[in-house]
């Protein structure tokens, strides 16, 4: 491994150690921004990895693996020499934290987004720590109450913010990727993390799904889903079925619509195991399993 490879998971440890201290639960990550450890089930059956959250004792789960404990975080790098970052995991006490990332990787403004959505629901963001990420985007730290899990979005809130919560992670500051390094906002590293304002954690929970009433259908109609895929062009395939999949599972209709959204993936001309792969990102995405 070069110097510098060794010197950038030293400096990822210190950050993720430091993390800790703050009562963040980290994991490692490689340049690819992805988990550094791979699934110990990777060569067992498709729902395998799924099903198993670490009760196997193993390392490898992805944010199941987040710790607090320096002791456990030193095994975590020790076993994943690579990593040259870490990630902080969301939606776990004390902080239960969330995360607003504003993406410019969209046409759309997501800080105007963001803004816009603050003026018509009559919210504002209260100081927070705010991490630059290397491709001009901003991740804004907030906490949420105890008793509410904020679910994993993309785009549900508006285009170009992400939200991450249960089950996802941020990368911290000071994590090298193969992009740039990620970094505090200047001014915003002492602060800790704001509360969510309450209306925007509305904005960010799931609506009540209605009880089904006797003649009625479980689950609402997922035609326009399967339309939205079908109309993929080359090169649009796995983000046009990546959001397919999110809404689904936002919506409660996620192994409903499993069988059609393979094959309305593989009618577009993506393999099974391509589809597979994405709706299950997208589930991880949302909270939830395939």
């Amino acid at each position: 491994m070069a110097t510098t490879d060794r010197q950038a998971t030293t400096l990822a440890l210190a950050h993720a150690l430091s993390a800790a201290e703050r009562g963040l639960a980290v994991i490692p990550l490689s340049r690819t921004k992805l988990p550094a450890l791979r699934s110990p089930h990777r060569a067992g059956p498709p729902a395998e990895p799924l099903s198993c959250h670490g009760e196997c004792g193993r390392f490898g789960h992805g944010v199941h693996d987040a710790s607090t404990d320096p002791a456990r975080i030193r095994e975590l790098f020790a076993a994943a020499p690579w990593a040259t970052g870490y990630g902080i995991a969301c939606g776990l006490p004390p902080h239960h934290l969330v995360g607003v990332d504003l993406d410019t990787k969209s046409e759309t403004d997501s800080s105007a987004a963001l803004r816009e959505l603050a003026l018509r629901h009559l919210f504002t963001i209260p100081p927070t720590v705010v991490v630059l990420t290397p491709s001009g985007g901003r991740h804004l730290w907030l906490t949420g109450p105890p008793d509410a899990v904020v679910p994993n979005s993309a785009g549900r809130l508006a285009p170009g913010i992400d939200i991450r919560g249960a089950g996802g992670y941020l990368v911290g500051p000071g994590s090298r990727t193969r992009h740039g390094v990620y970094t505090t906002a200047p001014g915003t590293s002492h602060l800790p993390p704001a509360p969510c304002p309450p209306a925007l954690l509305r904005l960010l929970l799931p609506p009540p799904r209605p009880h089904p009433t006797p003649g009625t259908p479980a689950t609402p109609d997922g035609r326009g889903l399967i339309h939205f895929v079908l109309a993929a062009h080359e090169g649009q395939r796995n983000t046009r079925l990546f959001w397919a999949a999110c809404r689904a599972y936002e919506n409660g209709i996620g192994p409903a619509l499993l069988r059609l959204l393979l094959e309305a993936a593989q009618a577009t001309g993506l393999t099974e195991r391509e589809a597979r792969t994405t709706i299950a990102s997208a589930a991880r995405m949302t909270g939830h399993r395939p």
